[in-house]
């Protein structure tokens, strides 16, 4: 499988911002960490990270003129407010997973509520880094 995996806003702090809700790993020790899965189980991945929305529905379209098979996808705080990124996962037809570090339903309301998940196959919030595991789990049972 081919594997794109997308972060969202302020992903790039990791390991900076809000220890006590993010963890201690910055994103490129979780990078790390999925790379080495996708080895594992001979899989190819990609990596990419923006605070820009646009940048980040470009490179969900470029997922399919590229033919990648999934997307796991943590569209940090898009998540509650991005119809465009859930416009541009339904338009390319390839399976998405959506991860969160923390549990954003046991957050503040506003971050409960996820506008993008309705365009994946699921959702997977509160397992921390181990998420990322998870997102490629679901997308080989759903190839």
């Amino acid at each position: 499988m081919k594997i794109m995996v997308i972060n969202g806003p302020n992903l790039n702090m990791l390991g900076v911002r809000e220890k006590d809700i993010y963890g201690l790993d910055n994103l490129e020790s979780i990078e790390k960490m999925v790379e080495k899965e996708c080895k594992k189980r001979m899989h190819t991945v990609e990596f990419f990270q923006s605070n820009s929305e646009g940048a980040i529905i470009d490179n969900i379209h470029r997922a399919y003129f590229e033919k990648f098979d999934g997307i796991i996808i943590n569209p940090g705080a898009y998540t509650h407010y991005s119809y465009a990124i859930h416009d541009a996962i339904k338009a390319v037809n390839i399976k998405t997973v959506e991860v969160h570090l923390s549990n954003i339903h046991s957050r503040e309301e506003f971050r409960s509520k996820s506008v993008t998940a309705s365009a994946c196959i699921g959702q997977i919030s509160g397992f921390g880094k181990i998420g990322y595991l998870l997102g490629i789990y679901a997308l080989e049972k759903q190839n």
